[in-house]
């Protein structure tokens, strides 16, 4: 193999060791439902919104099952109204964590085809720029946080959505009273923390590995 082509390799390699594992942090988080079950209890959500807790984690656990399922589902909150704008903006959503889905598979298979390779080859190198990738895709979003959390979450938003459709009213979309922004603020550092873990894994890894070569 030519350098141009291993450095290819290897710079393919990390980027899909890096995408796997941050798609891999949003789904563990969007799974844990415990994160948001606590911050009914700690931003007293029930009291704020004016909806009892049952309502609130009967209606939740649907949007996280519609949100998880690849597969066209209409979108009918069991116990909320809605409006037409709010609808379109969770099947918005939706579309993004299928693209997540699709994400999480094909990066997944090309890292687990090229961590094999690696392996056999005794080449861990490419842990390295893995480990770099996440390390600015985590830095960034928390200087961001820590300047303006609200401004990057509209930020967020804008970039994501091509229409105003995230500007929920509460008295057509209740809803939004149950997903104060803060939740959203410690699901996003749920995010970070896992690629944190993610970061401390792949030095261990590739400092252990590099120890053995050059014995």
């Amino acid at each position: 193999m030519s350098l141009s082509a291993y450095r290819f390799f290897q710079l393919i390699l990390a980027l899909s060791l890096a995408l796997f594992i941050i798609c891999f942090a949003i789904e563990l988080t969007l799974l844990f439902t415990p994160l948001y079950y606590a911050d009914i209890q700690h931003l007293n959500i029930a009291e704020q919104s004016g909806i009892n807790r049952a309502r609130i984690i009967e209606n939740y656990n649907y949007m996280i099952q519609y949100l998880l399922n690849p597969f066209p589902q209409v979108f009918d909150l069991p116990s909320l109204h809605y409006s037409m704008a709010g609808k379109i903006h969770f099947q918005d959503v939706k579309r993004i964590f299928v693209f997540i889905d699709f994400l999480l598979v094909v990066t997944g298979i090309i890292s687990a085809a090229g961590i094999w390779v690696k392996t056999k080859n005794r080449d861990f190198y490419f842990l390295k720029p893995a480990a770099v990738a996440l390390a600015i895709f985590t830095v960034v979003p928390l200087i961001a946080f820590a300047i303006d959390f609200n401004g990057t979450f509209i930020l967020f938003h804008k970039l994501f959505f091509r229409n105003n459709y995230w500007i929920f009213d509460p008295r057509t979309d209740p809803v939004i009273t149950i997903l104060p922004e803060t939740f959203f603020l410690h699901a996003a550092l749920l995010i970070l923390g896992i690629i944190v873990l993610g970061i401390i894994t792949l030095i261990l890894i590739y400092k252990k590995n590099k120890q053995k070569i050059f014995r």
